[in-house]
């Protein structure tokens, strides 16, 4: 899919084939369809401490994804028709990567979808990106960095900060799909349960993803697919 229109950022994600089944519920368990570029009702799910409104508001406008190479704003002298050459010769160089699965997985007290198996390949696909499309990155502003180094840095988190303009990437990347803000203790056990019933009998395996997505963030930060790239290599 192909959209016009100026993105104050663009991002490299994982967005899951439209059609399947987790990824529709991941969608409206959200609220925000990246495909569509337009909010969706979220799904009635029983069974939750809070609204799913709350429990989803941090990442809604990011939509059902995985991030591969972090947003960014576009250099000086680069354009996106470039960005969008660039992807299509990364993913065509890049055959497609089939894992184990995915399983619903605690992050702290955020709940995400993580691969089942071995990433090692997943890993330096993501790490490729980064590198190949890092000349059509501007420097992080400084009140970005400022706020990235606030919430406490690994040195090794660090030096992908000064270097990539995000912390976690290269050798600190963990692929996964979010689904939740950052939960309330007492409410994390029941809105795991809640998803345990209701999604995780949809998830793939195995997980094959044989596609990335170019996206862009819209002037209220709400990100849309620009284009799919299948992985042809």
């Amino acid at each position: 899919m192909n959209i016009a229109g100026d993105f104050q950022r663009y991002a490299i994600y994982y967005s899951p084939p439209a059609d399947a089944a987790w990824a529709r519920f991941a969608t409206h368990w959200l609220g925000w369809d990246m495909e569509t570029g337009a909010k969706v009702p979220h799904r009635p799910v029983s069974g939750l401490p809070l609204p799913v409104q709350e429990i989803t508001e941090t990442p809604r406008k990011y939509g059902a994804h995985a991030t591969i190479k972090p947003p960014f704003r576009l250099a000086g002298g680069m354009t996106r028709e470039g960005l969008e050459a660039a992807c299509a010769a990364l993913c065509a160089a890049q055959a497609p990567l089939r894992m184990d699965g995915l399983a619903l997985t605690r992050l702290g007290r955020f709940l995400a979808l993580r691969p089942v198996g071995d990433t090692a390949a997943l890993d330096a696909l993501a790490a490729r990106a980064v590198a190949a499309l890092d000349p059509f990155r501007a420097p992080a502003p400084e009140a970005e960095l400022a706020r990235r180094r606030a919430a406490g840095l690994s040195p090794a988190q660090e030096e992908n900060l000064a270097r990539w303009g995000y912390p976690y990437v290269m050798g600190e990347f963990r692929f996964h799909i979010t689904l939740s803000g950052k939960l309330p203790k007492p409410a994390l056990g029941a809105v795991e349960a809640a998803l345990t019933r209701d999604l995780v009998p949809l998830l793939p395996s195995p997980f094959e993803i044989g596609e990335l997505a170019l996206v862009g963030e819209d002037a209220e930060g709400r990100f849309h697919l620009i284009h799919r790239y299948a992985l042809s290599g």
